[in-house]
């Protein structure tokens, strides 16, 4: 068996320590708080605010294009009414989803 002192004692209470304990558990606290999973209303409200961005999206994008089709089918355009129409589509879907996000919730 080794009877030996250690080399180093322990480091004794210190005020930087100490504040640096403190800092680390509030910061480990915050992000507990941030990362916590969201439940209830408010889960329910984001996913039904997700669908709709995502329909609006889609639907403008995908309107756009079957609207600017046709139009060039039947004007033999092709394919500028589509780009266009398709264009326009996008232009729509975000200003919706702009007005959609920036209304305050009930």
């Amino acid at each position: 068996m080794n009877d030996e002192q250690p080399a180093r004692e322990p480091i004794g209470e210190d005020a930087r320590i100490d504040a640096l304990d403190a800092r680390l558990k509030a910061a480990r606290e915050r992000e507990e708080q941030r990362t916590k999973p969201v439940v209830g209303a408010e889960a329910d409200a984001n996913y039904r605010m997700g669908n709709r961005v995502l329909a609006e999206l889609l639907g403008g994008i995908g309107g756009g294009a079957f609207i600017g089709w046709v139009i060039d089918h039947f004007a033999g355009t092709a394919p500028w009414g589509l780009l266009g129409v398709m264009f326009l589509g996008i232009i729509v879907a975000f200003r919706s989803i702009i007005r959609m996000t920036s209304q305050r919730p009930h």
